[in-house]
């Protein structure tokens, strides 16, 4: 959040970021009255709920001088639910859309017909295929870098120490780059025994894949498990606990959803990795309404990344940088950042454990 704001207090003392009489207002393509259109995936992560839509709508209205809306809508995992909804933002003549993409290939022909109507499109937090204009997200690869080198460290650079690894669904491109970061750090270190993609991230899905690890590779037998997300290192932490585990071998995690944040505090969970959803959604706000209001300068500034996607080359991207979350770091980073309390973390069942990790 801090770099954030550090990064549009820079922008404003250039005379980019708005205020009456803004050079970059001379010739704006459309005033502060404008509607964004957000698509976001799915509910079963708390994130988008609870942080990116709110965030967006409130840093839209800020941006706005409280004119600019935010028309939201929510696929529920749903690709041709999400298609529709798009087709219907287009229909709806919103001025720009946000776009989250449940299946980034189904999408693309939505994004064209975004396109053809003068609609433009960011994607975000999840590269679409498709005529996009620019992209936010998180750097995606130095995620499962960061969950990899979290194994090695904790596991040694020893083949004999055999991982499953729970990867996430393939119809995401960020999975993929999750998985290719990951396997830069673990392959030729760690025994790769099984390896599952999860469809729809589905924590039922993965219970399914974890119960069949287990079966196939032996319980005693799994060193670690790479979990791509926190939904499913939970349900890999539950299989492991029914099937009698006596201590839970290190289980990585990406979100730092509330209940990971107890696991890890609980010592069930290894470590998640930590993106600043305020800062993410706080870009992906600021690149819409630059975007629609014609103010290239900022626009340029807020997109300085490039990145390619299956249909398109050298899309303009913010790439937000990422935190391993440990019990060392808990306090410094969804404490600090205001993401959580102390009170909504500790709860009764986590008091003792917060208290020896100084939080409670």
């Amino acid at each position: 959040m801090l770099a954030a704001s550090a990064a549009t207090l820079s922008l404003a003392s250039c005379g980019v970021v708005g205020g009456a009489g803004d050079e970059s207002k001379a010739s704006p393509t459309k005033g502060d009255d404008i509607t964004v259109g957000l698509l976001l995936p799915e509910k079963e992560n708390a994130r988008y709920e609870k942080f990116d839509y709110p965030i967006i709508k409130e840093k839209v209205a800020e941006l706005t001088d409280g004119k600019g809306t935010v028309k939201y809508a929510n696929a529920e995992a749903d690709a041709a639910k999400q298609t529709s909804q798009l087709e219907q933002m287009v229909n709806d003549q919103v001025d720009v859309v946000l776009l989250d993409a449940v299946d980034s290939k189904a999408i693309a022909s939505g994004v064209q017909k975004a396109k053809d109507a003068g609609i433009p499109v960011i994607a975000y937090d999840r590269l679409a295929q498709g005529p996009i204009d620019a992209y936010v997200s998180f750097d995606n690869e130095l995620v499962g870098e960061v969950q990899g080198r979290a194994l090695t460290d904790e596991l040694g650079d020893s083949a004999a120490n055999k991982i499953v690894m729970m990867n996430g669904a393939t119809t995401d491109p960020n999975a993929a780059q999750f998985k290719a970061g990951a396997m830069d750090q673990l392959e030729g270190k760690l025994t790769i025994a099984k390896s599952y993609d999860t469809t729809d991230w589905s924590p039922a899905n993965a219970k399914v894949n974890m119960e069949k690890a287990i079966a196939a590779v032996g319980l005693e037998n799994i060193a670690g498990v790479y979990a791509a997300n926190d939904g499913i290192a939970g349900a890999v932490i539950d299989v492991l606990k029914t099937a009698g585990v006596s201590e839970v071998p290190p289980v990585t995690g990406q979100d730092a959803e509330l209940a990971a944040v107890q696991r890890i505090i609980a010592g069930d969970q290894f470590m998640s990795v930590y993106k600043s959803y305020p800062q993410e959604a706080s870009a992906a706000a600021e690149m819409a309404v630059a975007k629609v209001q014609g103010r290239s300068i900022e626009f340029d500034a807020l997109t300085r990344d490039k990145v390619d996607s299956a249909t398109h080359e050298d899309i303009p991207a913010q790439l937000v940088p990422v935190v391993a979350l440990t019990q060392e770091n808990i306090g410094d980073t969804v404490i600090a950042d205001e993401i959580y309390t102390v009170k909504e973390i500790c709860t009764a069942k986590y008091q003792a454990a917060c208290a020896d990790l100084d939080l409670g």
